[in-house]
């Protein structure tokens, strides 16, 4: 390396990695031939540092991420905690020399005198970027125009409602949106069922075209959605009806369904205890009790866990709100 390749160090939690955070990477790219992203591991977080790492390696391929497993969790400025910090970058590092270290905090003083480098101070008033990681943590709705969509979609909870016919799906979901504020897709096959259905049946092609697009709907409301969203099945669903109706289905349709096994956070299954709505697009009670086995069958077959939803209305949203509780302490 000659005296002109400037090498950039700029390291944090990001949890969760906004715009100010890229203002300061972007500040860096312009400014040094090579930038280094050391992102520290934290106990107390529970975006892990995989996840972390994976959002800045996908905005920004060309540079370089280092997770810091075993960073020290100490903060402050005493002279025994800097020493912590500034031997443990130091020993991450190796013998890599870094001529600027960029920052928005005070740290950046006795870190850059430590790695010998140019103490490059960013946005440190928060004025051309007025957000903080903690703010999007505690309401990522309404501050999303502060995070990239890539991220936004990760700190969305996606639930799915699975179930027989006439189980409740879709009235439940669209009141789940309604009592969280928030967005819900809607079963796509039952608006292209009553469109192109020929003697209640579609072609193993309309059941694929069926899932791809209910797949791009549900992408689209992410963006919009505030905290979770609620969707009406899955494509494991409209893979389970082709394998009911035609024996068989597309492989396409049968990859979809295997994506859709981590497509969702949460899955809820809503239980065959409410009266059977017998409309004229349904096949029968009967049939209702058939479904749901398989549906259980293969969720167990896929070795997913899911939630069973039991009672009225009310006392579903009861349920489904005390899973959901849990889950957002556990994604924070």
């Amino acid at each position: 390396m000659t005296d002109k390749h400037k090498v950039g160090l700029t390291l944090g939690k990001f949890a969760p990695f906004h715009k100010g955070h890229q203002f300061l990477i972007e500040t860096a790219i312009s400014e040094v031939d090579e930038l280094i992203v050391l992102i520290y591991d934290d106990p107390v977080l529970n975006i892990p540092l995989a996840t972390r790492a994976g959002w800045i390696r996908e905005i920004y391929p060309e540079i370089l991420v280092i997770e810091g497993v075993n960073s020290p969790n100490d903060t402050g400025y005493t002279a025994e905690i800097m020493k912590i910090q500034e031997d443990y970058v130091l020993s991450i590092l190796g013998n890599r020399t870094i001529s600027h270290f960029y920052s928005s905090e005070p740290y950046g003083e006795h870190m850059s005198i430590a790695l010998k480098a140019l103490n490059r101070q960013v946005d440190v008033s928060r004025k051309t970027i007025p957000v903080s990681a903690t703010k999007i943590r505690e309401n990522p709705y309404q501050y999303k125009d502060f995070v990239h969509p890539k991220i936004y979609k990760d700190l969305i909870t996606k639930a799915v409602l699975l179930g027989a016919p006439s189980t409740g799906k879709t009235t439940l979901t669209e009141q789940l949106a309604v009592h969280f504020n928030t967005q819900w897709m809607p079963e796509y096959g039952r608006e292209y069922w009553e469109k192109h259905q020929i003697n209640k049946r579609l072609t193993l092609e309309d059941l694929l075209k069926i899932a791809e697009i209910h797949i791009g709907k549900e992408d689209a409301l992410v963006l919009q959605s505030n905290r979770f969203l609620f969707s009406d099945t899955n494509a494991i669903t409209t893979y389970l009806f082709s394998l009911d109706y035609h024996g068989s289905a597309l492989p396409e349709l049968e990859n979809l369904a295997k994506a859709a096994e981590s497509r969702h956070d949460i899955i809820f299954l809503c239980d065959t205890d409410i009266p059977y709505d017998d409309t004229w697009d349904r096949s029968g009670e009967v049939k209702r009790e058939v479904f749901q086995k398989i549906i259980i069958e293969d969720l167990e077959a896929r070795n997913l866990k899911y939630h069973m939803l039991k009672g009225t209305v009310a006392e579903r949203i009861e349920q489904v709100s005390k899973v959901l509780s849990a889950a957002e302490n556990s994604k924070f």
